[in-house]
């Protein structure tokens, strides 16, 4: 039940920050429609789960329940582009170059295609 709470209580505060980051980054650019502000909360997600995962690998720095509320609580509501992110490298980095590559496509494909029957479904609804 700990673990729930310490992931429930990152997660509300990732997806605060998710949509405060991501909003001031596009009213950053107005008429902008390239999805400016997502693009950055990616890409921002993916640098602080690699620093944080580097650092507790490493230094072992974070505790469990810092792992919990920050990894997946915090930046899984931030963004889950950062797991998928660490996920694949982690796999590259330990030689497991296929499933990789293989994560890639799969997230990729399975994620826009369902998408896509999610958006078709939608109109006999």
């Amino acid at each position: 039940m700990r673990e729930l709470l310490w992931v429930g209580s990152g997660g509300f505060l990732g997806s605060v920050l998710r949509y405060y980051v991501g909003g001031c980054v596009q009213r950053g650019l107005p008429g902008s429609a390239f999805p400016m502000g997502t693009l950055a909360v990616n890409a921002l997600g993916c640098l602080v789960i690699g620093l944080l995962a580097g650092l507790a690998e490493s230094r072992f720095v974070l505790s469990a329940e810092a792992r919990l509320f920050l990894l997946i609580g915090v930046l899984g509501g931030f963004t889950t582009y950062s797991s998928f992110g660490y996920e694949t490298v982690a796999l590259a980095r330990d030689g497991q170059l296929l499933a990789a590559f293989g994560n890639i496509a799969l997230q990729l494909v399975l994620g826009l295609g369902a998408v896509y029957l999610g958006l078709v479904a939608s109109r006999f609804l």
